[in-house]
């Protein structure tokens, strides 16, 4: 008994922000060597009254356009950008889905490797033969943690949801993952303030950093080039690590498909690691960096690009925040 990834569906918000409207923001940036750098043309935010919630809804009814909701088992919801402190917000999106009450629902609080993180707990349930179907949501609106004046972040990050049905199978289609935490970088990608240690200051003071940026302890501050180093650093030898754990060669994937992060970070590990262009995904043109959405959005991009259903064996792989990386093997057979 195994599990497989059966079905994604992913949304973006309507309102549309390319990089020649960031261009009357900041005149003095040059969009067009950004474009070329990072892959960005584009990406979607949120309006002031529209939540991360209100995408993870749209994303699942598109889901179940095609699979009967009734089936569902449980909701895992990965986001950063919660509904409330408390309740669950997993457990408000069963009430609007309109699914049965004898499901689980839970969050988890994880950003860049959440995907890949909740399909390795999903098989987990799956093939301990509690839950047969499972509904795992990624939604996030870093677009609203996002100083005004901070010209990377707004130039990177969109918002956007993705719902993934994993389902139970005869044979084992999601393989052995592996994991990595080091929470000494956990400054490195954060919003100081709103939590339990530092409340919301709403006199916070303005800060420089980078090439004119600006932040408060109240948005989402980013170092970067620390990041950039810690990917750098640790991806390369862990996709060797999952290629070992699995008794499987770099040649034998089809199709890796890593955290759409930034373009030119994705080319360095593809050559860092020594993957083919030809069975490396690296496209966020259209979205920017969606957090844990990128992976979802990325393979289901990717198979709709197949004439007709195809066994694929893909490496899917999610780093970033807290810090946190994870990855593993999964087979799929179908167009997503």
């Amino acid at each position: 008994m195994g599990a497989q990834i059966k079905k994604i569906e992913y949304v973006f918000p309507k309102i549309v922000v390319t990089n020649e409207d960031l261009k009357n923001d900041f005149p003095n940036y040059d969009f067009e060597k950004f474009e070329e750098k990072v892959g960005i043309k584009k990406r979607y935010i949120v309006g002031e009254k529209e939540t991360g919630l209100d995408l993870a809804e749209k994303a699942c009814n598109k889901l179940f356009e095609n699979i009967d909701k009734q089936k569902i088992d449980y909701i895992l919801y990965c986001t950063q950008s919660p509904e409330y402190y408390l309740p669950t917000t997993a457990c408000i999106l069963q009430d609007r889905l309109g699914l049965r009450t004898d499901i689980g629902a839970l969050d988890f609080n994880l950003g860049c490797s959440g995907f890949t993180y909740g399909v390795n707990l999903a098989n987990a349930l799956i093939s301990s033969g509690q839950v047969e179907n499972i509904l795992l949501v990624t939604a996030e609106t870093y677009s609203k943690f996002i100083h005004h004046k901070d010209k990377t972040n707004r130039s990177i990050f969109g918002d956007a949801a993705a719902a993934t049905l994993i389902s139970k199978t005869d044979d084992e289609n999601i393989f052995k993952f592996k994991f990595g935490t080091d929470g000494s970088g956990y400054d490195k990608l954060i919003i100081k303030n709103g939590g339990s240690r530092f409340s919301i200051n709403t006199n916070a003071q303005e800060i420089e950093y980078g090439t004119d940026n600006i932040y408060t302890d109240n948005h989402l501050y980013m170092n970067g080039p620390e990041i950039f180093n810690f990917t750098t650093k640790a991806i390369p030898n862990f996709v060797k690590e999952i290629m070992e754990e699995n008794s499987i060669d770099i040649g034998q994937i089809d199709q890796f498909v890593f955290h759409q992060a930034n373009s030119f970070m994705l080319d360095f590990l593809r050559k860092r690691i020594k993957i083919d262009s030809d069975n490396f995904y690296n496209d966020l043109s259209d979205g920017g960096n969606t957090v844990s959405c990128t992976i979802p959005i990325a393979l289901k991009r990717y198979t709709d690009s197949f004439d007709k259903d195809k066994e694929l064996t893909i490496g899917i792989v999610g780093f970033g925040v807290g810090l946190s990386w994870s990855g593993g093997i999964i087979k799929i057979n179908n167009k997503l």
